[in-house]
């Protein structure tokens, strides 16, 4: 086995940086890439990764913030990573349907649609050359990811992609109106940040929907900025059928406010002033 000794930098033929190693039984040259901190800003990259359960809207969320980023002046490139997405409302720079299909993938393979979203994610990181040309045509554009709902399929994707991305994770704001759903959403939430290790920014969709799934226990702030669990476990053990996991209820929520991450922005995609403060928000992740 080789061992190596030392080594240094020398520019080649054509202004090629040409690393030379010292090695046992002689000397290995490699030519490397090197680039100045100049070339590395303008090289970067940004998007979001917009996930989130099923239906939570994520494809109506990049439809309105592609409309919204336009309208002040950002050049912004949608890709669509969803194999079983066929209604695509908004203008697709890149659409993973173009390399693979879930409903091509079930009828010859003979999968069911999980056992076919895994075979689309592993077939796309097969191919990911194929996904780097796409998105190297879009130089100087902001990127959102429309990502399926089942969310541990990206985890390595997120790890190879060379973008500077931050994760903007949608949940259904219907979940306030449940305490028992909400410390779900939380523990799901609180999750999803650990494994996907981006600049993160939790999302509570529909708000303008939010009152046809009844009254809120407290207030909406309560829920936003995760305040004090424990009135939110107390209310859950005044059902019946909850007071008998009280014990679990307040294990979970010691795990959310330990981690203390969790935290909610409301959005309404049809209001632009919410729209502006999760850009900003987004932004400083960025």
């Amino acid at each position: 086995m080789l061992s190596l000794h030392f080594s240094y930098l020398y520019a080649g033929e054509g202004g090629v940086t040409v690393k030379r190693v010292r090695v046992a039984d002689g000397w290995k040259e490699k030519e490397i890439c090197i680039m100045s901190k100049s070339q590395k800003q303008s090289a970067l990259a940004f998007g979001q990764a917009v996930i989130g359960p099923p239906g939570s809207g994520k494809t109506t969320y990049c439809l309105g913030m592609q409309e919204f980023l336009s309208a002040i002046g950002r050049k912004v490139a949608i890709v669509n990573l969803d194999p079983a997405n066929e209604v695509i409302p908004y203008q697709c720079a890149v659409d993973i349907s173009e390399l693979i299909t879930l409903a091509d993938v079930m009828e010859n393979l003979k999968l069911g649609p999980n056992g076919g979203l895994i075979y689309c994610m592993e077939y796309l990181e097969a191919n990911f050359d194929w996904l780097q040309e796409k998105l190297a045509q879009f130089k100087g554009h902001y990127f959102l990811f429309d990502c399926p709902g089942q969310l541990f399929l990206f985890f390595s994707f997120f790890l190879i992609c060379s973008l500077q991305l931050a994760a903007v994770h949608l949940v259904d704001s219907h979940y306030c109106t449940d305490p028992g759903k909400f410390i779900s959403v939380l523990c799901t939430s609180l999750s999803t940040m650990l494994h996907v290790e981006l600049p993160h920014v939790n999302i509570l969709s529909k708000m303008d929907l939010i009152e046809q799934y009844g009254k809120l226990a407290f207030n909406l702030d309560y829920y936003t900025e995760v305040l004090d669990l424990s009135y939110l476990v107390n209310h859950l053990a005044s059902d019946p059928f909850f007071k008998k996991y009280r014990r679990l209820n307040e294990k979970l929520v010691e795990v959310i406010e330990d981690y203390s991450l969790v935290s909610f922005i409301p959005l309404n995609v049809q209001v632009p002033t919410l729209s502006f403060q999760k850009t900003n928000s987004q932004t400083l992740g960025n």
